[in-house]
């Protein structure tokens, strides 16, 4: 083997153990790879030539590839610092990120507690001034109550101060008219209304009493309902209409002829419809108001030929419903609640002149309702008047008949009925179907003929 060939193989075997130290770090690109193989191949080339190109001592190659060797790991170290570079600058940029997202959603976290502060501040202000106004609106009601209060004639029972004013969530006031002419309890009582409040069903009901009834009187002999009153007064007059018709009644109000026909007026009268006959009865019995009232003779006289729908003033009003010559007392219980009800209707009008309204009635009327339950009923009074008023009287058409006692007319009734017809009208959910004020007409119409 020559010198030529040991050089060949020699540098071979350099190159390939460079090659082979080279590959585990790392892959080198194809481009270098391409020229290494050039070099080999130019090598080889030359030696199969015979040697007439001539190669580099081996200290050149060896000089040479360092130099290329050399310049790669500088080219790497490049690369690696752009790289590491280009991750810092990533790095850096998601971290600016995530600062600025956290600056923005505190400040928008910020700005959205700053607007909800302010509208709850806004809501609580609001409610506050609701509050303050309701406070004085009812401080208001109060003393209007109190004054009212201060004028009426409060009678205190005793057995029944404890009693409540509701049964079963329903409202019961014993209306009396008495036809006495000055205040109290004397004279009798000529007209009775159970006035019931039911706030479930948004009903305001006025049954009718008919004074006629024959009932058990506690402590006295069986007599018609109106003698209960004769006898004990609100008191046992409450107590008979109790057992007899198994209702609860533990507050009543006793308005006389001047009351009623002072109420009328403050409310600025009533539209009714009356018959010429009806209007003739008003007037005959205007004379004897007039004569009690010291009024001259004809003072408040209707028209007879004006029929139909007519305005009557206060003491036309009472004259009206005492008369029981037209629809014998079932007519004048019905009239009398059409009345009721007209100036129930009007009352929002009364309100306009209270004092009017507190100076004519209540110096008139009696009660044994507190000052704190009228303070209550007055609370109730706006929504009052939105329930429906219906109207009835007992006995029911065709629970009675005509009777003749100790030379008394009166009722006989069949209470059961009564007693089972009141309950589920008061009670129960659904109304049973009501007499209709239409029966009492007939009923009335049959009397006169």
């Amino acid at each position: 083997m020559n010198d030529m060939e040991r050089i060949q193989r020699g540098l071979e075997e350099f190159l390939q153990q460079q090659m082979q130290e080279e590959t585990p770090r790392r892959t080198r690109t194809g481009q270098r790879a391409g020229t290494r193989e050039k070099e080999i191949d130019i090598i080889r080339t030359d030696s199969g030539r015979g040697g007439r190109r001539q190669v580099s001592e081996p200290e050149e190659y060896e000089e040479d590839w360092d130099v290329r060797r050399r310049s790669a790991k500088g080219s790497r170290e490049r690369g690696s610092v752009r790289r590491s570079d280009k991750k810092f600058d990533k790095k850096a940029d998601k971290k600016a990120d995530k600062k600025a997202d956290k600056k923005a959603n505190k400040k928008a976290a910020k700005k959205a507690n700053k607007k909800s502060h302010k509208k709850s501040s806004g809501f609580k202000a609001f409610l506050l001034k609701a509050a303050m106004l309701l406070f004085l609106l009812l401080a208001v009601v109060y003393f209007v109550v109190a004054a009212a209060y201060s004028k009426l004639n409060y009678h205190e029972i005793e057995s029944l101060a404890s009693e409540p004013m509701r049964e079963k969530g329903v409202i019961n006031i014993l209306l009396i008219g008495n036809d006495s002419r000055e205040n109290g309890e004397d004279g009798r009582s000529d007209a009775m209304i159970l006035l019931s409040v039911c706030p479930k069903k948004q009903k305001i009901y006025m049954t009718s009493l008919l004074r006629d009834m024959y009932v058990e009187i506690p402590g006295h002999d069986d007599n018609r309902l109106n003698a209960a009153y004769s006898y004990g007064g609100a008191e046992l007059l409450m107590k008979t209409v109790e057992d007899n018709l198994d209702i609860e009644i533990n507050r009543y109000m006793l308005v006389n002829f001047e009351a009623f026909a002072n109420l009328v007026d403050a409310v600025g009268g009533v539209d009714l419809e009356l018959s010429a006959a009806e209007i003739e009865w008003v007037n005959a019995y205007l004379n004897e108001y007039n004569l009690l009232t010291g009024k001259e003779f004809g003072t408040d006289y209707m028209d007879t030929s004006r029929e139909g729908m007519v305005h009557l003033n206060g003491p036309q009003a009472l004259a009206y419903t005492r008369n029981r010559y037209i629809g014998t007392d079932f007519g004048r219980t019905e009239r009398q609640r059409k009345v009721l009800k007209a100036v129930v209707h009007r009352l929002p009008r009364g309100m306009l002149h209270p004092i009017r309204l507190t100076d004519g009635l209540m110096p008139n009327l009696t009660t044994n309702l507190t000052q704190w339950e009228c303070y209550q009923l007055s609370l109730m009074a706006p929504f009052l008047l939105t329930y429906d008023i219906e109207q009835g009287s007992i006995p029911l058409e065709g629970t009675y008949r005509d009777a003749t006692i100790r030379k008394m007319a009166v009722l006989e009734v069949d209470f059961a009925k009564n007693k089972e017809y009141l309950h589920r009208l008061l009670f129960e959910a659904d109304d049973p179907s009501r007499e209709t004020d239409k029966g009492e007409d007939d009923k009335g119409e049959d009397d006169k003929e």
